[in-house]
């Protein structure tokens, strides 16, 4: 049996459809799962039937998250929020956690990850991080590996990848920035901005500032065993393992 992995979806402020680029559907299938697209859900009792029905949970990017859910105001650099997506994303990330059931988030499923377990970020790290930094924004193809990221040893991303130090693409200018106790940083990019956190406490749970779904038919590239990984634990719970 294949897991089924729920993949959370974008959505634009018209609210007129839900959309999710095909390279998430095509990750999650070639590592060997069967995706399907999550509706935005507010009934908790909903919310829970579905987390119980998918073996893992897939949190795709999109458009900026609304910092009132870490107490913050607007910045005047925060780019599109759309409320429905934050608040359905965090519930079922909660969810997941409370079931111990496998979650991969990249880009701003990270930074919704970080923000579901208490963690804040920065709503723009150009004005907001005092420092020089590189440019997090690509000007590439999305299959172009920009800048590097430095793992920590021993770390859930460390088994995944089997490499101290990547390449990866990057498209953001969000990031997180506070991470909770019961998560650790795995890894960082040279200037300081985090680029991988996972938990300590559950066997899967991992967010990555990059995209590795545009990664996987790159010979040599550590984005598709990070997806065999995120499948192979998913079939745990296939299994009842």
């Amino acid at each position: 049996m294949k897991p089924i992995i729920g993949i959370t979806a974008s959505m634009e402020t018209n609210r007129a459809y839900y959309s999710v680029a095909n390279r998430n559907v095509k990750a999650i299938q070639k590592a060997g799962g069967i995706p399907i697209i999550l509706p935005y859900l507010a009934n908790d009792q909903e919310i829970n039937q579905i987390t119980e029905r998918i073996d893992g949970l897939y949190a795709t990017g999109g458009y900026d998250i609304d910092p009132i859910l870490f107490n913050e105001e607007p910045h005047s650099k925060l780019g599109t929020i759309i409320p429905e997506r934050d608040q359905a994303e965090l519930a079922m990330m909660k969810k997941m956690l409370e079931k111990e059931k496998p979650i991969l988030g990249v880009c701003r499923g990270s930074q919704i990850l970080n923000i579901a377990v208490g963690g804040d970020m920065y709503q723009d790290i150009y004005s907001q991080m005092d420092k020089e930094l590189l440019q997090h924004s690509q000007k590439a193809p999305f299959d172009y590996c920009s800048h590097f990221v430095q793992v920590e040893e021993g770390t859930l991303l460390y088994r995944l990848t089997g490499k101290s130090k990547f390449r990866v693409n990057s498209y953001h200018h969000q990031a997180n920035r506070a991470v909770p106790e019961n998560f650790q940083i795995s890894g960082k990019a040279s200037d300081g901005v985090i680029e991988a956190i996972e938990s300590k406490n559950h066997p899967f749970v991992l967010g990555l500032q990059w995209h590795p779904e545009g990664m996987v038919d790159v010979k040599d590239d550590p984005s598709l065993n990070i997806y065999r990984g995120f499948i192979d634990a998913c079939k745990e719970i296939v299994s009842g393992a």
